[in-house]
Parts: C-alpha cells; sequence; structure tokens
C-alpha cells in the first residue's frame, strides 16, 4: 500500500519543492497549506492532495492528519512559530504518524547558539520527546531568499542590501534541500540523524554579486548596511522586534564568518553534488532582470 505524506509550509520555498519531487515518487502526498487558493498550483502534480490547514482550527489538522504516515514539518519563519510546530507535532503523535522529518537550520545544537537556532533546537527537543522517529535537517541559509527577498531592488536599482560585510556563507539551493527530504520521506536509512547542509561552495554577498553580474550582462551590486539601517528597514515592514532581533543576530554570525563551513551532506545522502550559486542564477536569471 502506498504510505501518505503530509508536507506542511507547502506553498513555501522548501514545502512547494519537496511537493514537486515527491509527486515523482511511489507515494501519495498531501500538501497542507494556509490557504486553498494558494496552494491551486499544486494540484496540478500528479498524486498531490491538497488540505487547508489552520492552526486555531482542530478539526483542519484532524482533517490534514487522517491517514497519514510521514511528516515533512515546515514552519513558517513567525512569532508563534515555535508553538505551531509543537501543534502540529501533538497532532502527529495522536494520530500515529511513523515519522517526521523536521526542517530546521544550520547551527540549531549550538551552546549557546543564537534565538533563531534555540528556537530551531526547541522544536527539534520536543519531536525527541514525542517518541516518533525523526531526522532533522539542517540547512544555511537559501539561495532562493534572494528571489524572495532582494529581487526587487535587483531589478529596480541593481542592487541588494544586508548588514553582512564580508561574511562567506555557505548558501544552499532549496532544490537540494528538498532532494535531501525526499530521500529520507522514502527511506528507511536516516532515523535519528540530524543533517547539516550547505552548497558546495561559501561565497561573500559581493561574491555572489559578481556572479549575478555575470549571469544577467547587467551591474549588480551588494550594498552592506549598518545593522540600525537594516533594523529600521525591517520595521517599516511591520516585522516583529523578535524577528528583527532574530534576523540581526543571524546576520551578525555571517559577517562574522561563522556560517562559511561547508558540509557533503547533500551529496552523500542525494547521490549528486548540490548546485552552486552559479547554476542557480542561471535558472533564475529572469527573476533578476527587467
Amino acid at each position: 500500500m502506498q504510505e501518505t505524506i503530509l508536507v506542511t509550509g507547502a506553498t513555501g520555498s522548501v514545502g512547494r519543492e519537496a511537493i514537486k519531487q515527491l509527486s515523482m515518487q511511489d507515494v501519495k502526498v498531501r500538501a497542507g497549506v494556509h490557504s486553498i487558493i494558494k496552494g491551486e498550483n499544486l494540484k496540478r502534480l500528479p498524486g498531490v492532495d491538497v488540505v487547508e490547514m489552520e492552526f486555531t482550527n482542530p478539526d483542519s489538522l484532524h482533517a490534514a492528519f487522517t491517514h497519514v504516515d510521514r511528516v515533512f514539518l515546515v514552519t513558517p519563519f513567525t512569532e508563534g512559530e515555535v508553538e505551531m510546530a509543537k501543534i502540529l507535532i501533538d497532532e502527529a503523535k495522536k494520530r500515529g504518524v511513523k515519522y517526521i522529518v523536521r526542517l530546521s537550520a544550520m547551527g540549531a545544537d549550538a551552546e549557546p547558539g543564537i534565538q533563531l537556532g534555540r528556537w530551531h533546537r526547541e522544536v527539534e527537543a520536543y519531536i525527541e520527546k514525542s517518541g516518533i522517529p525523526y531526522t532533522f535537517l539542517r540547512p544555511a541559509g537559501f539561495m532562493q531568499n534572494l528571489v524572495n527577498y532582494n529581487a526587487g531592488s535587483i531589478v529596480e536599482e541593481g542592487k541588494f542590501y544586508s548588514p553582512v560585510g564580508q561574511g562567506k556563507v555557505g548558501f544552499i539551493d532549496t532544490r537540494d534541500i528538498a532532494a535531501v527530504a525526499v530521500e529520507v520521506l522514502t527511506s528507511e536509512r536516516h532515523e535519528g540523524l540530524a543533517y547539516e547542509l550547505t552548497g558546495p561552495e561559501a561565497l561573500s554577498h559581493d561574491e555572489m554579486a559578481s556572479i549575478l553580474s555575470e549571469v544577467t550582462g547587467r551591474q549588480i551590486t551588494f550594498v552592506d548596511v549598518p545593522e540600525e539601517a537594516a533594523r529600521k528597514a525591517m520595521a517599516a515592514q511591520n516585522m516583529p522586534d523578535s524577528i528583527i532581533n532574530a534576523m540581526l543576530e543571524l546576520y551578525g554570525i555571517y559577517k562574522a564568518g561563522y556560517s562559511s563551513r561547508i558540509t557533503d551532506m547533500v551529496a552523500q545522502v542525494t547521490g549528486r553534488a548540490p548546485h552552486t550559486f552559479r547554476q542557480f542564477a542561471h535558472d533564475y536569471r529572469e527573476c533578476f532582470i527587467p
């Protein structure tokens, strides 16, 4: 009998890609979305069932988790992320879910670590205590964040901004995170493990700007901004103080060079090398040109 795999956060960068790749496997895929309208495109994928999940509505969670064997637990980076994840884990336990793969973050196990890592580690610990078998995926920063958060200024000004100095980061393509997730979700070999996932190289934002310039054929520049300017820009977008502080702490880690470590875990798990930033830039080229 085909197993049913639920992917929460199915319209996000990683969740959406995981659904695409899982739809090509011999499994039933259930895409958990906050809004059925936003998940409309996922319905076109073979073997994918879209279900609305409202965290304040227990009935919607019961429906989403009914007859689910495995869960790819992806939650949005919001103020209530930890509590949201705990609600989903509790529901998974009630419904007899056999396995959870949790999208966490690199550095979640660091002591004392940063706030973002501590939030992720709290969720990991809750899964461990639940008794449900698990695997944790701890990726570095996403290459696709350039599309999600910086494409506007790159298209309009040929510039992108961040308070990270010349720190290098092992950014990873979300397609590679999804590929690891699919392998782990459809295999029996990864239980109880935590995988730190990076791309094949650590790059500074200036180096990324140079690659983007070459690929797009237009001058793209990275602008290092003071932390206070970044704080004001995030506040202007109505981001909660707790999220702003967590993001600035993460940027500080980037700036200090603490996120430059590279692992070969993508290749070990999937059998193929992860995408380079240049490959990413080619594939998403249209997002960065007017």
